[in-house]
């Protein structure tokens, strides 16, 4: 029965579906909410360590944000100890800090709703993503993304335009653009705080009609991980 240390940055950015997903395939969760004055987990604490999205920059917002230069350091000593890792949105961008990549806004814009996940030669037998068929789909709600990945960084998934979608650090650390834990009411609450967006209500529709296809991608994505932590690789 594995423990994994999870850490959300904002009250809007939850465990959401994987909570259910992830305990449902026999993990204890333990929420660490820095935002809220929990102090943040010791990387080899429990079992396996999950990092959450959130609306802040990964490397830009420390003042206002004081815990994420720590949440870094907690990522780059978990890929040291190779602690099974996933680290999702905001998370897959630290993580990207983390190890000496570079982050910032994407020069082609917000990327935004329903994508595909453009799996990679070496996606193929990958340790975690051996479940995620070609052709599937993901939702994406970001501004930033990784630049430039840190050296000897395994590309599982990215876009047409080569922006790195899903990646491997060292044996453990997994990083994902989408969100695999979202719903369409949490992302109509994402949209609903930020300024107006031509084709946000279809994208939300679009999730919407998805989540019968989305469950029977990433709940499965999700079991495989918590696997990994109680077996290893």
């Amino acid at each position: 029965m594995p423990t994994l240390a999870v850490v959300q940055h904002e009250d809007g950015c939850p465990l959401g579906l994987l909570e259910a997903w992830l305990t449902g395939a026999g993990a204890t969760l333990r929420v660490h909410r820095p935002y809220a004055g929990d102090p943040l987990p010791d990387p080899g604490e429990a079992d396996g360590l999950i990092v959450l999205g959130g609306s802040m920059g990964a490397t830009g917002d420390d003042d206002r944000h004081p815990w994420l230069p720590a949440t870094r350091d907690l990522l780059a000593a978990a890929v040291d100890r190779s602690v099974p890792t996933l680290a999702v949105c905001l998370g897959h961008q630290l993580l990207v800090a983390a190890c000496g990549g570079q982050v910032g806004r994407n020069p082609a814009g917000k990327q935004m709703g329903l994508l595909p996940v453009g799996l990679t030669e070496e996606a193929r037998g990958e340790h975690l993503f051996v479940s995620v068929a070609e052709g599937s789909r993901a939702v994406q709600w970001n501004n930033d993304i990784a630049l430039e990945l840190p050296e000897g960084t395994a590309v599982l998934a990215e876009t047409p335009e080569g922006v790195p979608q899903a990646i491997r650090i060292g044996e453990a650390a997994w990083g994902i653009q989408f969100h695999p834990e979202v719903d369409a009411d949490m992302v109509a609450a994402w949209a609903a705080d930020e300024r107006p967006r031509p084709g946000a209500s279809e994208a939300i529709a679009a999730i919407r009609a998805a989540a019968g296809e989305l469950e029977a991608t990433w709940q499965p994505f999700a079991a495989r991980w918590v696997n990994l932590t109680e077996r290893g690789l």
